[in-house]
């Protein structure tokens, strides 16, 4: 029987790369400020981790996509696009 998380758990709705990275960038800007607490910087480090993983799984899809759309037969072959100068 498979494991759910109990209802009172909130996962929060999925955001987009752009959103992410932008929220990533105005969390990195405070922390380098230095007038956090603790506390602040600790939960913004955390956030920031997410953010971070969110992100890279983006664009870890966006690549996987873009192989399959390069060759989808055998999209680990797939070489990147060099456009002819």
């Amino acid at each position: 029987m498979a494991k759910t998380a109990p209802a009172s758990v909130k996962t929060p709705p999925p955001v987009d790369f752009e959103r992410s990275l932008d929220e990533l960038e105005q969390l990195v800007a405070r922390m380098e400020g230095g007038e956090l607490s603790l506390d602040e910087s600790l939960t913004s480090f955390e956030r920031g981790i997410g953010l971070y993983r969110h992100c890279q799984q983006s664009l870890e899809q966006a690549e996987l996509r873009v192989r399959l759309l390069l060759d989808p037969d055998a999209p680990d072959s797939a070489e990147p696009f060099e456009p002819e100068l």
